[in-house]
């Protein structure tokens, strides 16, 4: 059985439909990469799966129980953590302060407050942050606050990570970077992952499969490779960034 089936699922807003009957699944202890151009619906189904919308139709199941339409601390609880594009942590808290707070609304629902701190401190050690309570946010750089951002994720103790744009304004090795510690995470913790991407250089080498989205409709779901070399996928999307 899949980890995560995402059936039929579609969002309206007002006339448009955001996401219209997209369906696909997530096998436990994969990459999947979740790409397309800008306004293709990627972050209305991250939105749908993580809770910040329920869907107008369609069924979202994790590990075989339905979550579609139950709020986003609940998704939560039972094990799906996301990151956010813009990273916004608390600045009047420390870094362990700011991950540690995730934790309280994790998958260990009986979370005590030294182990909240424990869970900080293996997430941000997991990112390379500092530990130390007295370390602050201010001067927090690009890639930094995006480490920040997974490590709240992390924290949560999530069996499914959706990382949405990971590597948006960071410089090449940092980029690199941010890839090889999704695939550590994966190795190290088993952590399942869905992964939203413009980056494709990046991507392709790191994801095990691509769901690939347009104007809110599947049009390819396989391996990178076949995806590069999929007429449609690289007229609507990959065009040169297919033969780089």
């Amino acid at each position: 059985m899949p980890m995560l089936t995402v059936s039929g699922l579609t969002k309206r807003f007002g006339a448009l439909r955001a996401v219209n009957n997209v369906s696909f699944d997530v096998d436990g202890g994969e990459i999947l990469g979740l790409i397309g151009p800008n306004g293709s619906g990627k972050s209305t189904t991250f939105n749908c799966i993580a809770g910040l919308y329920a869907p107008d139709a369609g069924t979202i199941a994790f590990e075989g129980a339905e979550i579609s339409g139950l709020p986003p601390y609940r998704i939560c609880h039972k094990g799906i953590a996301r990151t956010f594009q813009i990273p916004r942590p608390f600045h009047n808290l420390s870094l362990l302060e700011n991950v540690a707070l995730s934790a309280f609304f994790g998958r260990d629902r009986a979370v005590t407050q030294k182990a909240a701190w424990d869970y900080a401190e293996e997430a941000l050690a997991m990112v390379g942050l500092p530990t130390d309570a007295r370390v602050t946010t201010d001067g927090l750089g690009a890639a930094a606050l995006k480490k920040l951002e997974l490590a709240r994720a992390l924290a949560t103790q999530p069996r499914l990570l959706l990382a949405d744009e990971s590597l948006n304004g960071l410089d090449h090795t940092e980029m690199e970077q941010a890839a090889d510690m999704l695939q550590r995470i994966r190795r190290e913790k088993g952590i399942t992952i869905v992964w939203v991407e413009h980056i494709m250089g990046v991507l392709m080498r790191v994801v095990d499969r691509v769901v690939v989205l347009d104007h809110g409709e599947v049009i390819f779901a396989g391996a990178p490779k076949e995806a590069q070399e999929n007429a449609r996928v690289v007229e609507v999307y990959l065009g040169s960034e297919a033969v780089a």
